[in-house]
């Protein structure tokens, strides 16, 4: 069994709205998986949306809705903008599908097994929008906390901790010695310098049911549901324990699923992943993994934000960008063109209305546009509009070029 190239987005957390960020990590992973297939290799691709948690809960409250009935309504729009970007993936995961909760309790279970977790209380302040609990060295000067938090509430609570300290020297060794792991290397040193200056703070890894109800439950204590984030980042094993990929079945000790023909996508080849997530990626994603006793990723490519006019993108200043809108005036293969031609992997960029119109006049319209015209125009005058043969000359021109055109794409 010939293993597939395997590469993911993030999944979206599905209380949000599409946004230009949203849909550039998802075209540019398409364009990496495109670009795969073009090269005789078979791909899988996948994305997909992050369902649970308390954020979930309390706007299907608000809405008058099940949690469930009202994830079904949104993750209807999710999915049309994953075809209005005309991506190509493979499967769209929701974490609200047996198939992904079941392989988050049989992970959970053997951690749970094998002494990686215990119970513990803690009193605290806790940020309901960011769904975690807060530090003392979050606090500012002044002793509160940043409004993007928002609400901030006192809990005394138990529950279950995920062993991370004894863990941090073997992470710390993997990424020194796979210089690949983390990329773009401004990231993987960022990864690096945290670890190495920090002792790492075991994860909470549950919720109360008495406080959250709308997640998955604990296999081994009724009394708590999976803390979101430990949810979602299983998605990326998931979906493949669900095709039946030997190595994800055997590691979590989960049988082969009847009527699947069995395909081999672990370890996932490349992970897309914005900066903001990156902890979750680089930290507590291989500790998961390991601990499990399953292979690590092979890459985690890590891009920047989008600004607009200079300044941050936020509802509350009014620049937001609807990729919809943009796609529906200039259509889509001007909007992929120009998101991935403004913004290098890595770094920030930023959006100017002026800025596309005018990389699509000179270098779709007068550029590209002007050459293919002007090569049928002397096509039809000279040709009778019937390509000419390629001389053997050209032929392999063509061949040594597109050779190190794949040569260099493989090596970077």
């Amino acid at each position: 069994m010939s293993k597939r190239f395997y590469l993911t987005t993030a999944i979206d957390y599905v209380n949000g709205q599409p946004h230009l960020g949203h849909a550039y990590e998802k075209i540019l992973t398409d364009v990496i998986a495109r670009t795969h297939r073009n090269l005789g290799e078979s791909v899988f691709f996948l994305t997909g949306l992050d369902e649970h948690g308390q954020k979930v809960q309390m706007a299907a409250v608000s809405n008058g809705k099940s949690p469930q009935g009202y994830c079904d309504e949104l993750a209807e729009s999710w999915q049309s903008f994953a075809g209005k970007l005309q991506l190509t993936n493979d499967d769209f995961v929701r974490t609200t599908q047996d198939r992904h909760k079941s392989v988050v309790q049989a992970i959970l279970t053997k951690l749970n097994r094998e002494g990686q977790f215990y119970k513990a209380a803690y009193e605290g302040f806790y940020s309901t929008r960011e769904e975690t609990f807060l530090m003392e060295k979050d606090r500012r000067l002044d002793g509160t906390f940043d409004p993007a938090y928002g609400e901030v509430v006192k809990l005394l609570e138990e529950n279950y901790y995920f062993k991370l300290k004894e863990h941090q020297s073997w992470l710390i060794d993997h990424i020194e010695n796979h210089p690949q792991f983390i990329q773009p290397e401004n990231r993987r040193n960022e990864v690096l310098g945290f670890l190495k200056n920090n002792a790492l703070e075991d994860l909470c890894i549950t919720r109360p049911v008495s406080r959250l109800n709308w997640g998955i439950p604990v296999p081994f204590d009724p009394n708590f549901v999976t803390y979101v984030w430990f949810d979602a980042l299983v998605n990326y094993i998931s979906v493949p324990a669900a095709q039946g990929d030997p190595v994800v079945c055997e590691a979590l000790g989960l049988p082969i699923p009847p009527a699947v023909s069995p395909i081999s996508l672990w370890p996932a080849d490349l992970h897309v992943i914005g900066k903001d997530i990156l902890k979750f990626h680089a930290v507590y994603w291989p500790i998961m993994l390991k601990a499990a006793g399953a292979p690590l990723p092979k890459q985690l490519l890590v891009h920047g934000f989008w600004q607009k006019d200079g300044a941050k993108i936020s509802k509350s200043t009014g620049n937001i960008v609807d990729p919809v809108t943009v796609i529906d005036e200039w259509g889509v293969d001007a909007f992929r063109f120009y998101v991935l031609r403004e913004l290098d992997i890595g770094p920030d960029g930023n959006w100017t209305d002026g800025g596309f119109a005018s990389r699509y006049q000179a270098e779709l319209a007068n550029g590209l546009g002007n050459l293919v015209n002007r090569s049928l125009s002397m096509l039809k005058r000279y040709r009778a509009g019937v390509i000419p043969a390629a001389s053997e000359e050209l032929k392999a021109v063509a061949d040594e070029t597109a050779n190190k055109v794949q040569a260099d794409w493989r090596a970077n």
